[in-house]
């Protein structure tokens, strides 16, 4: 069991690691029909946990308040929105294809801000596999362990077009391999970090929980249309997002019930 649970830990900051990978056996971005395949499926899945493992887990621990159980979820999903939205008005609009050729100064500056915005971003996405996890261990929310794994795996699927997105421009911008892998796996460390941390804040203050799974819930939700949706729409075919994210969701929601 402790090994299915640190595998769910590790597996987003893995997605970040493997998309980082590229650079040892591509020399360009990923084609961007996969990259809409990617994010549309990663969206669906993303949405359906949201839901699932997030939101009426965190409804049925508020039970006891009765017609005023959804107060927790609401107040908890409307923080997390707002959370990334902040986030969001602090960081600066990194140019797309991140760093590239030109000024070394300006290179290095755009470098290190896409490593900081795309780090903060994935701060929430640890905190709700670490709220999953914080969930399943107090047996009373209804989540189970394939729950936990599931929304781990949609987590790392959109994070391996995240960490090329970071080494990929770096490499054909001219910095060696090896340099451009570790920025991009850089990145994805405060994953499993704030995972960690979020499970021991729980486990503190285990009445905080409905309030944390639905904070994890509307930064995730957050994410998913403010990022993932419109670059699975991008370019030529747009409908194969659509379909992958259908895909996605449906496949999320059919494993929760059937290994629920």
């Amino acid at each position: 069991m402790e090994i299915e649970i640190a595998e769910s830990l590790l597996l987003p900051f893995a997605g970040t690691a493997l998309g980082a990978g590229c650079v040892f056996f591509m020399k360009h971005n990923p084609h961007p029909a996969l990259q809409r395949i990617l994010n549309g499926f990663a969206a669906g899945v993303m949405v359906a946990a949201s839901v699932w493992s997030l939101l009426l887990p965190s409804i049925e621990q508020s039970g006891h308040m009765g017609r005023l159980s959804f107060i927790p979820a609401m107040t908890g999903f409307v923080l997390g929105m707002f959370f990334l939205l902040l986030l969001d008005q602090m960081l600066p609009r990194i140019p797309a294809g991140g760093a590239g050729k030109g000024d070394p100064g300006h290179d290095w500056q755009k470098t290190t801000m896409l490593v900081f915005a795309v780090t903060l971003h994935n701060i929430p996405e640890g905190m709700a596999v670490g709220a999953v996890c914080a969930g399943w261990f107090s047996g009373t929310t209804g989540i189970t362990l394939p729950d936990v794994m599931i929304l781990a795996m949609g987590i790392a699927i959109q994070n391996i077009p995240e960490g090329a997105i970071i080494s990929m421009p770096l490499r054909s911008g001219g910095r060696g391999a090896v340099r451009s892998f570790l920025y991009g796996v850089l990145s994805g460390v405060v994953e499993p970090a704030g995972a960690v941390l979020t499970i021991f804040a729980v486990g503190v203050m285990t009445p905080l929980l409905p309030y944390l799974l639905s904070f994890a819930a509307g930064a995730m939700i957050f994410v998913v249309v403010e990022e993932l949706i419109p670059e699975m729409s991008r370019g030529m075919h747009p409908e194969t997002g659509t379909i992958f994210f259908c895909f996605g969701f449906a496949l999320m929601m059919v494993l929760d019930v059937a290994m629920g």
